[in-house]
């Protein structure tokens, strides 16, 4: 974040907010992602931003209009080619209503980037606090860091379940919801045991195409929206985190440690970390031991240049997630192989799961060669991004140093500067 400052009460724009129901914050999105989501389902491209009210409209318009307006049903038979019962299953009068609604989400959602975007760099200039833990009756909220590739597999389980790693509870409420209604009434998983027993005619008997069709956007937007939002959320845990420390721990009648400046038992310990809590719980837990805060000098680092990595960690959040355009391409992959798959012998479920695949993996390829990462790739490692100085006298430096390294430091040193 930028080093302009503003005093809390002229600060006008925050990044972050955290309530009992989740993180709501502002960060850079790509307005082309966001309007191809609302293009695949009107209404995902809000939720994406974490417009609610916007986006739950946008998202149950879709459903109720396309349900009455048979729009699904109109794209399965016009891309069979079944063109007369393609017009014959159509409402003209209910998609009348669609068309401009439809519009608008894609142009809504990309213009709302933008300006959010705008509204983000300004916050980051104000640079103002933000409270990273909330507490109360029914519900706890704070910030931490978690797993990107873990939220976006059980979201790939369940739907959803992603959303509450994360604490998302409003998203994981509603996609939840929506997943058991759309799966119930495409008559899914009873099409699954069909086609799973071979018995293919059957399975896409049982199937409702319109429901159906609605599987993939919805299965992968929660796969993709709990994945950027646990990268989001590291990059704001590191953020505050630094505030802090450089608030808290960034005395400047410190003693830096210089030789001269080293009389009688007095030493210093030197370590590194990576940004977590229990960078904290460290800290906290030598002040308890006697050490005063005034001896203790945190230091958290800027990244230059970060190398990116193929995959999004704990450790490693760069924002460019190669899950963007997979993620799109498997929806429409999911899509069209379950229109082909409705008059091919293995049916739309197979057909959509190999399209879906085969839609991820071109997306990735796709990706790469984009951003030209065959030559970049390296290994997800922690590195150093918070120096840790303590000043302490010679009996107690062990007990500082098992401290250290008890909570996970990633380098520890007891600093002699007698040494020749």
């Amino acid at each position: 974040m930028s080093s302009l400052k503003y005093g809390k009460a002229s600060a006008r724009r925050s990044v972050a907010y955290l309530s009992l129901l989740g993180t709501t914050q502002l960060h850079l999105r790509n307005p082309f992602v966001i309007a191809a989501w609302s293009v695949i389902f009107p209404g995902m491209g809000h939720l994406l931003l974490s417009k609610y009210l916007r986006g739950f409209f946008l998202f149950i318009w879709e459903v109720f209009i396309n349900y009455k307006a048979h729009i699904n049903l109109l794209i399965l038979y016009s891309f069979i080619g079944d063109f007369e019962k393609a017009k014959s299953v159509v409402d003209i009068q209910w998609m009348s209503l669609y068309v401009p609604t439809y519009i608008f989400a894609i142009w809504d959602s990309y213009r709302t980037t933008v300006d959010l975007n705008h509204a983000y760099m300004l916050a980051s200039r104000e640079d103002a606090e933000i409270k990273p833990f909330k507490i109360g009756s029914l519900e706890i909220n704070y910030l931490d860091k978690r797993k990107p590739w873990v939220s976006a597999i059980w979201s790939l389980l369940i739907p959803g379940s992603g959303q509450l790693y994360i604490h998302r509870l409003v998203m994981a409420f509603f996609v939840i919801a929506w997943w058991i209604f759309i799966c119930y009434f495409s008559k899914l998983l009873p099409s699954f045991h069909y086609t799973f027993l071979g018995n293919f005619k059957q399975a896409k008997s049982v199937l409702d195409m319109h429901w159906f069709l609605n599987i993939p956007s919805v299965y992968f937007f929660a796969m993709y929206d709990a994945y950027t939002n646990t990268v989001a959320n590291n990059k704001l845990y590191d953020w505050e985190q630094s505030k802090f420390l450089k608030r808290r721990y960034e005395n400047p009648n410190f003693v830096i440690p210089f030789k001269k400046n080293l009389r009688g038992d007095k030493v210093y310990i030197i370590s590194t970390f990576e940004h977590s809590v229990y960078l904290e719980l460290a800290i906290t837990a030598i002040q308890m031991k006697g050490i005063k805060k005034e001896n203790i000098m945190a230091i958290s680092l800027d990244k230059k240049g970060e190398q990116r990595a193929l995959f999004d960690s704990i450790h490693s959040s760069d924002g460019l997630s190669l899950f963007d355009l997979p993620a799109i391409l498997a929806v429409i992959g999911g899509i069209f192989g379950g229109i082909y798959g409705f008059v091919l012998k293995w049916g739309p479920l197979l057909w959509g799961l190999i399209a879906i695949f085969s839609g991820f993996i071109l997306g990735l390829v796709i990706k790469l060669a984009i951003t030209k990462k065959y030559s970049d790739r390296h290994n997800d490692e922690m590195g150093t991004e918070v120096v840790l100085m303590i000043e302490c006298i010679e009996s107690q430096s062990e007990f500082v140093k098992d401290i250290l390294w008890s909570h996970n430091a990633l380098g520890v040193r007891k600093l002699d500067l007698d040494d020749n």
